[in-house]
């Protein structure tokens, strides 16, 4: 439990260093290095770190994605950035065939494409009027419904969810999760509104309470589907970055889904 709790305390320490500095590169090369671990995760539960210089490619290429969105760079960089990759992928592939199998190249592609798009949301985000703020609420939807449905289902758990995938997870805290993320993402904007001068940012109230809903089951779809990746792969942790607490992938796997979804309903202007 102290380790837990002391690594959290690092992670907290970090985390707001990084959104103090949210308007410089530090908040993009943070993001940058949190996919790159996460791919380099995913790529090691998967077997593929048998083969290092796919492994490296892939893990470049997740981290290069943010440079070139730091540095402003073309939709045609991004384009070329990607061919690059496929190219450098397929030739690994031909050399190494006798050992290396469509199963390492597939996994190897989806995650580079999932992983580092689905972060990149939250820096497009935090390009956005209010930006900073709304990257802490797509935080706090992604994780305080994880909380949330921990207690309610510690309390009042009674039906497994889906005990192959996840034994510890039930209906009722689900159901506790959900409510309890729709209480704080509204708790969290009436605060900010009323700092911003009551009514300035103009929230809408009802899509924000349903956000938190929806958030919530988006997260834990997420959260399911790394969890079902880990079982198939025989392990328990992606890594141990954070003493007690797992890896990059195991605190970040509801945040790589809530976070399009969330730049979705920001962009189409669902929330305000």
């Amino acid at each position: 439990m102290k380790t837990r709790i002391i690594s959290a305390a690092v992670a907290t320490v970090l985390a707001i260093i990084v959104l103090a500095l949210h308007k410089t590169f530090v908040f993009p090369l943070a993001v940058g290095l949190i996919a790159a671990v996460g791919v380099f995760e995913l790529l090691r539960a998967a077997n593929c770190r048998q083969f290092p210089a796919p492994t490296a490619i892939s893990v470049g290429y997740a981290f290069l994605y943010f440079f070139c969105d730091f540095a402003k760079a073309p939709a045609m960089m991004h384009y070329a950035l990607k061919g690059i990759f496929a190219l450098a992928i397929a030739i690994c592939f031909f050399m190494a065939h006798e050992k290396m199998n469509f199963y390492h190249v597939a996994f190897m592609a989806a995650s580079c494409m999932l992983v580092p798009a689905a972060l990149g949301s939250l820096v497009r985000i935090n390009e956005m009027k209010y930006g900073i703020f709304l990257v802490v609420l797509t935080l706090a939807c992604a994780w305080f419904a994880d909380s949330g449905a921990y207690f309610a289902g510690s309390f009042l758990g009674q039906h497994k969810l889906c005990p192959s995938i996840s034994p510890k997870k039930t209906v009722e805290g689900v159901v506790g999760g959900a409510a309890a993320n729709a209480v704080i993402a509204l708790i969290f904007c009436l605060v900010y509104d009323k700092l911003m001068k009551d009514g300035a940012v103009g929230f809408n109230y009802i899509m924000i309470f349903l956000a938190g809903v929806v958030t919530s089951v988006v997260g834990l779809a997420g959260d399911l589907t790394a969890s079902l990746i880990k079982r198939q792969c025989g392990i328990k942790d992606y890594g141990n970055l954070m003493p007690g607490h797992g890896g990059v992938m195991d605190r970040f796997d509801s945040v790589l889904f809530v976070a399009p979804f969330m730049y979705f309903l920001i962009r189409t202007g669902w929330l305000f």
